[in-house]
């Protein structure tokens, strides 16, 4: 046959495609249907398993009404499912005739992995173990049955509501261990005033260790005088003391771990709790107002695994969607079995131990080991091309929603609800398989295993990360050409969207990974070492652009309440390009960085367009009423030494008079601790790093001193002179955003002088009041002076865009006690070294162009 005539009848071929084009198979199921029902609209089938293996065998014989498609379609119904769906290769369409699992139009079908528990009865009688605060007001329920066997559950939800598996604390209040014992795997916690926990069987500790939290099984509990003592079962018990990152905070400070006990029919004394008893085969619960039991629907998960859609390398599951379609009720029972100690991200930890000696033949430096597991999800995706799920919800699930574990090429998530879930809402990508040490570079000999092109957009993500708080909004491993763009993230416990794995500098299958226009707040709420974006490792060509980031939460229990971030490249972070990314302070960490990263124009100073158009764009933002309301306070970046959260600090580096610092390298160390570049001031040859959040600052000076040894570098600590506007100003208006202006002078020799001078200002606030009403005038937002030594800090805050020539004269207008004030001072002060005879204060201007 010739080239023209084959190339003729390709033409012909498509042109009679679309000139006719073919109407998908439809399959219709419905709840009331039946298995025997051939599937149409009017006799639906009952089982979703049954139409999809029904558009299977139509796929297997070539039948005609395929061409244009399977659409599987599910009435609004609730389908309960005894075990998970599968979605095998055989399943798979093609670009012009996809299989689509989808809802009926208007209509609200609902995937379930729970088990209604109904015939609730008030507890009468002997409860042994309940506390007479909750006799008479406990309502109890035989455990149902599947498969022969009592479900087993850590979640039960009561309609929409999740209630609160029984625990010593009530809300988010927690105690604080007194110690923990490496040696003895044990930990040292203040005596329970609660009888009878040595007798509990299924006792469990949840402890908050930095950036993770741990699930501990308690095997034993002993009195040691006015504390107990916690032993653990195996395996989480030798790992959880083995394991160095993250290991039980001990800090004078700050506190230690904060911990809470669960689990005990003990605990079960307030509203809203329950306690499953699985010896006698009863479960617990204690009603909230207005709670009927008698009408409501209890539901407890029984499958982990609602969904699994699992083709090969050489056969891919391809040209699957689901869509409208709501995932709900999944359970995750691996902490009861054998605990949870978390790496990061959710990764559990099934080996881990601190090295004798330091390094391995990939990284000479680290001290660590660790083999990770991975939690099951609701919807599990493996080996895939050119999937999707859109305008579908995962709600009320135990673990992880959505996980494309591994081989994802070409899928697509985009405008799906993410609400009420215990783990991550959406994970992609390898993180570590277990037999693969967690630090290593992944590049596989087939490139096919991994997860790539995958777009996330558009989806709305609320209230996740509500049980294992160290998880994230979107956690992306191993990953390359991924694309995670428009999505809205709040109310997380840790950070919003986190991209990359094995801590390493080394060039590995990551690349060209886009993070852009999202828009990311709330966050944080309960641990830190946090962001609204993390990345780890090298990730050629990957960039972070234009996504809003705001509002973090005030982390009650954190191990240090600053080290809190908008932006944050931690270990092997490299080649990546950050820019135009809106935050309300350039409050970021680069913390052991590699090379090749580009940061331009992150900050409040970003353009209001960028801002605005981050987060979900209009085809799916109807999404946004689902939004759960806010649950705390968030920390200010503009805090005030008052309490609010901030430790204003400055370290001043000064060069030998007629040399100047580079500027660069010390703005590489202030990087280095998370410090924005328009921290750091300068005149002449003294420069001052000054920010509201100087985190390690010791370390800092070191670094400084050992950069620039022929200089001097010294630390203005604790300010003692403050002024707050917001709490002396009846009528100031408070600025959104302000800018510190720094002024530097010297004290006069004399000490008596000295000590006036002190006096004077330790007395200003009281005994003339007129200064600080000539500050309200002015509108400073506050007024905090430093000393060490001779040597002044003034560092004065005033609303964004306003100059101090022009507020400055506004704190004497009608006010002539603030003149004499000014020219009492003046008797006290001199300049520095350096300063023109006559002058004073001298100001240090900011660096912006860092």
């Amino acid at each position: 046959m010739g080239k023209q005539y084959r190339l003729y009848l390709t033409i012909l071929t498509c042109w009679l495609i679309c000139s006719y084009p073919s109407k998908a198979a439809e399959i219709w199921v419905s709840a009331v249907g039946s298995d025997k029902n051939p599937g149409t609209k009017e006799k639906p089938v009952s089982s979703i398993h049954t139409a999809l293996r029904m558009g299977r065998e139509l796929r297997r014989l070539n039948d005609p009404s395929v061409a244009g498609g399977i659409r599987i379609i599910l009435r609004g119904d609730v389908y309960r499912l005894d075990e998970p769906l599968f979605v095998r290769p055989e399943d798979s369409g093609n670009p012009s005739s996809p299989t689509i699992i989808e809802a009926a139009p208007g209509e609200y079908p609902v995937l379930s992995g729970g088990v209604q528990i109904s015939k609730w009865q008030r507890a009468t009688g002997v409860v042994r173990g309940l506390s007479g605060k909750a006799k008479g007001n406990v309502w109890v329920a035989d455990v149902p049955l599947k498969g022969g066997n009592p479900v087993d559950f850590r979640q039960l939800w009561i309609g929409d509501h999740k209630a609160v598996r029984a625990k010593d604390a009530s809300g988010i209040s927690m105690s604080r261990i007194v110690s923990w014992d490496h040696a003895s795997e044990s930990c040292l916690i203040p005596l329970p005033q609660i009888k009878g926990l040595s007798e509990a069987e299924g006792l469990e500790m949840f402890i908050h260790q930095w950036w993770a939290i741990a699930i501990l099984r308690v095997k034993s509990i002993e009195t040691e005088g006015e504390n107990a003592r916690l032993r653990f079962h195996q395996p989480e018990s030798h790992i959880q003391s083995e394991h160095p990152w993250p290991a039980p905070w001990i800090s004078s400070k700050t506190g230690n771990s904060a911990f809470y006990l669960s689990n005990a029919i003990q605990f079960l004394d307030e509203p809203g709790e329950w306690f499953l008893d699985k010896k006698n085969r009863k479960v617990y619960y204690w009603p909230s107002e207005n709670e009927d039991l008698s009408k409501a629907v209890v539901t407890v998960p029984f499958l982990e695994t609602l969904v699994k859609m699992e083709g090969t390398a050489d056969r891919p599951v391809s040209h699957v969607y689901f869509k409208g379609i709501s995932f709900q009720h999944s359970g995750w029972l691996r902490p009861s079995k054998a605990g949870h100690v978390p790496l990061q991200a959710g990764m559990y930890l099934l080996d881990a131990y601190k090295l004798k000696v330091p390094g391995t033949p990939e990284k000479k430096s680290l001290e660590n080991q660790g083999w990770t597991g991975r939690p099951e999800a609701a919807v599990e995706v493996s080996f895939s091309s050119h999937t999707g799920f859109e305008r579908c919800r995962f709600e009320h699930l135990a673990s992880t929603g959505l996980d494309l574990r591994r081989g994802n090429q070409n899928d697509g998530v985009e405008g799906n609800l993410f609400k009420d879930i215990g783990g991550s809402a959406i994970l992609a990508g390898v993180f570590s398989d277990e037999a693969f040490e967690s630090h290593l570079a992944y590049n596989p000999a087939d490139q096919r295993e991994v997860t790539a092109q995958t777009e996330i957009r558009n989806n709305l993500i609320t209230d996740v990360t509500n049980e294992d708080w160290g998880c994230v909004g979107i956690g992306a491993g191993f990953v390359k050409g991924i694309k995670i763009e428009h999505n809205e993230i709040n109310e997380v416990s840790y950070s919003g969207i986190s991209v990359g794995w094995g801590w390493t500098k080394d060039i590995n299958v990551m690349n060209n990974n886009v993070i852009r226009a999202n828009k990311i707040h709330h966050y944080g709420r309960n641990m830190y070492d946090v962001a609204g974006i993390y990345t780890l490792s090298a990730q050629p060509g990957s960039s972070i652009t234009e996504n809003y980031i705001d509002s973090i939460y005030k982390a009650p229990y954190a191990h240090d309440p600053h080290h809190w971030f908008y932006l944050y490249t931690d270990e092997g972070s490299s080649y990546f390009t950050v820019k135009d990314n809106w935050c309300p302070a350039g409050k970021f960490l680069q913390n052991a960085n590699g090379p090749g990263n580009v940061w331009e124009n992150n900050g409040p100073q970003v353009a209001d367009s960028i801002r605005l158009a981050a987060g979900i764009q209009e085809k799916y933002k109807d999404l946004l009423r689902f939004s759960a309301p806010a649950k705390g306070e968030v920390n200010s970046v503009y805090a005030h030494v008052d309490g609010l959260g901030s430790k204003p600090q400055a370290i001043e580096i000064s060069a030998k008079p007629g040399k100047r610092l580079d500027l660069s390298s010390i703005a590489d160390i202030c990087r280095q601790h998370g410090i924005a570049t328009n921290s750091i001031f300068q005149w002449d040859n003294h420069v001052v790093i000054f920010d509201d959040f100087l985190n390690d600052s010791e370390k800092m000076q070191k670094k400084l001193a050992l950069r620039f040894p022929d200089a001097v570098v010294k630390s203005y600590n604790t300010p003692f002179y403050s002024f707050s506007g917001k709490e002396r100003c009846n009528d100031i208006r408070q600025a959104v955003e302000w800018d510190n202006i720094l002024l530097t002078a010297n004290l006069v020799a004399d000490e008596g002088l000295q000590k006036e001078y002190m006096d004077f200002h330790a007395a200003q606030l009281k005994k003339w009041p007129e200064v600080a009403k000539g500050f309200c005038n002015a509108d400073f937002q506050r007024l905090l002076l430093f000393r060490n030594g001779k040597q002044l800090l003034l560092v004065i805050s005033i609303p964004k865009g306003k100059t101090l020539d022009e507020l400055n004269p506004l704190t004497t207008e009608n006010n002539p006690r603030v003149d004499e004030w000014n020219a009492l001072m003046k008797k006290y002060q001199e300049g520095i070294p350096g300063t023109k005879p006559g002058e004073v204060w001298v100001e240090l201007k900011g660096n912006d162009g860092l």
